[in-house]
């Protein structure tokens, strides 16, 4: 007799998802105690042991509750009794002006954390190492909407990667085709202990507000499947984007000016294409010289200079840059040293980005 079907489902998605995946590679978990990670946690312990690999339990204490360092210990315990290794990251939350509030602050914290963690895995020569977590196709759901909210464009409605390459490593999302019922219903089949943080009740959050009012409602108006819907079409909008980066990057390829040594782009050639690609090209462009914080606003009036040129001015950038057109070319200079930023034209960077 095989294992319950929810179990079953939660082992075929990460062997799925590591299929690529070399089996030196190390793989790190973040497991927080909820039903996600644990059913995360429960399934890499399987594969870890049919597939000798080695893989390590993390957990991350941020200090923002009571007993908080007990219970990253009882998440720890539950690794090694899982037969994982396992290890307990105490961070420090900065929750003060421009850190976007205590949920953002939070989620900062705990990346840096797990991201030193990751990098301290890396082995000179050897495979990157991987980042599992646990985000489920209602995390998927509830990232879109708000996209949604913000107005902010396709690249937030594309949602949650299920692989994307980071400085540390590589970021693994195997759940996302599975919804949060399901992983609770393999984890009682396994009875495996759930801790149900406090903090997803918490209606100051805009998220749980999202996940206990608007989807529900949603679901109800449109006779259900929301959720499904929602994160289906993150998928399929990630694949455009995938392939609109892609000619993006053609495109920046073209547009690089050989001439000197300022790093400018033919605004001719960038001319020829359609604006989605021509923003993406400049993003891409600005971003690898360094300019921070990248608005549409500035993006717009940046494509201006090759789409509606008219002896304008230069545009301001964040960051103490300035954009100029001269002779046909695409030039930033760099305010601040009042010189031209970025020397020679630089080999192309990736064009997308995890929030």
């Amino acid at each position: 007799m095989g294992p319950h079907p929810s179990v079953a489902a939660t082992r075929s998605a990460l062997t799925d998802a590591l299929a690529g995946i070399p089996a030196a590679a190390p793989l790190l978990i973040a497991c927080s105690g909820g039903s996600d990670s644990t059913a995360l946690a429960a399934a890499a312990a399987f594969v870890a042991r049919r597939d000798r690999r080695g893989v390590i339990l993390a957990t991350v204490d941020h200090g923002l509750q009571a007993g908080s360092a007990g219970r990253a210990q009882d998440v720890a315990a539950l690794g090694q009794s899982l037969g994982l290794d396992a290890l307990v990251l105490t961070v420090r939350v900065a929750d003060g002006p421009g850190s976007g509030g205590p949920e953002a602050a939070a989620r900062t914290a705990r990346y840096g954390a797990l991201d030193g963690a990751l990098a301290a895995l890396r082995v000179p020569g050897g495979p990157a190492p991987v980042l599992l977590l646990g985000h489920t196709l209602n995390d998927q759901a509830e990232t879109v909407l708000l996209g949604l909210g913000r107005g902010a464009g396709p690249r937030s409605l594309s949602g949650m990667a299920a692989a994307s390459a980071r400085a540390a490593g590589v970021y693994l999302r195997p759940f996302l085709g599975l919804d949060r019922a399901r992983l609770r219903e393999a984890c009682a089949a396994q009875d495996l202990p759930i801790w149900d943080d406090p903090h997803n009740d918490d209606p100051r959050f805009r998220r749980v507000r999202l996940r206990a009012e608007a989807l529900p409602l949603l679901d109800d108006v449109l006779g259900g499947g929301v959720a499904g819907a929602l994160a289906r079409t993150a998928a399929l909008l990630h694949e455009d984007l995938e392939a609109l980066d892609a000619l993006a990057g053609d495109l920046l390829d073209a547009a690089r000016d050989p001439i000197g040594d300022v790093g400018g782009l033919s605004a001719e050639v960038l001319s020829t294409s359609p604006r989605a690609l021509r923003t993406r090209a400049l993003r891409a462009w600005l971003r690898e010289l360094g300019v921070p914080a990248l608005g549409y606003v500035h993006l717009i009036e940046a494509d201006r200079l090759v789409s509606d040129w008219h002896g304008q001015r230069q545009v301001d950038l964040p960051g103490g840059f300035a954009l100029a057109r001269a002779s046909g070319r695409l030039l930033l200079q760099d305010t601040a040293r009042s010189e031209p930023a970025g020397g020679a034209p630089c080999s192309p960077g990736p064009l997308s980005s995890e929030e």
